[in-house]
């Protein structure tokens, strides 16, 4: 049997990585000067793992897996964890409650008692990026946890990608390991879904960015029907 990367292991090299000087300075200098708002608080600051369920056993049986683009600069840059201290996370951690993914609906920092069910979330970028635009060098240096993420979940059924750039992570990923040819034969749209002979299922949904809920592009209702889905697939056959 082929090798199994610990989660807890690939989080710590996660945390370590220095690959992208670009995006590490930029990390450190917004975790430096802060913004108003958090300027009492202490940043992260550095690249922000993979979040998982608090059980390992739990963790390494998770059958769906989330993958935003990268962490929000005041947000996970300054919680130190995915999709934790800024609207998009509140966007998001409020429609998995609700679709049965956690245990509550908000995640205002760690320790704050947030438990998965069933799922992991990851991001193609694991560093705040500059204007949110990882470069697609940047992007492909990452592209090993991501990898590292697939293969530590055996029993992994489908995949939600939030946004074009993960999906196309994810599509890359399934490129290297020849379950997909071209790209542009799975192209990104809000609520569709591929499905493959021997990877996860994988669907799609706009990300949960302040750009797209506070514009009415993604709504509570549209982010919540593709989770349930999700839950269903991972779900039925069980």
């Amino acid at each position: 049997m082929p090798h199994r990367p610990s989660l807890t292991v690939l989080n710590s090299r996660i945390t370590r990585c220095r690959a992208c000087p670009r995006l590490r300075t930029h990390c450190q200098d917004v975790a430096a000067n802060k913004t108003a708002r958090y300027r009492d608080t202490s940043y992260w600051g550095r690249p922000v793992p993979n979040l998982l369920p608090a059980d390992p056993v739990q963790a390494a049986g998770a059958r769906l897996l989330i993958v935003g683009l990268a962490p929000g600069a005041h947000g996970a840059n300054r919680t130190g964890r995915m999709f934790t201290g800024d609207r998009s996370g509140d966007f998001l951690y409020a429609a998995m409650h609700r679709a049965g993914l956690c245990n509550q609906p908000e995640s205002v920092e760690i320790g704050d008692g947030l438990d998965l069910i069933d799922t992991v979330v990851t991001s193609a970028a694991h560093c705040a990026p500059p204007g949110n635009r990882p470069t697609s060098k940047e992007l492909s240096a990452c592209s090993g946890f991501l990898d590292q993420t697939f293969d530590a979940l055996p029993r992994l059924r489908a995949v939600l990608s939030l946004g074009q750039i993960a999906h196309r992570s994810v599509l890359r990923r399934y490129r290297r390991l020849g379950h997909v040819d071209r790209l542009n034969r799975y192209p990104f749209a809000h609520g569709t879904q591929f499905t493959f002979d021997q990877a996860p299922a994988l669907m799609c949904s706009y990300h949960p960015s302040q750009q797209n809920t506070f514009t009415g592009r993604l709504t509570h209702q549209m982010l919540l029907t593709v989770l349930e889905r999700a839950r269903k697939l991972i779900s039925d056959g069980a």
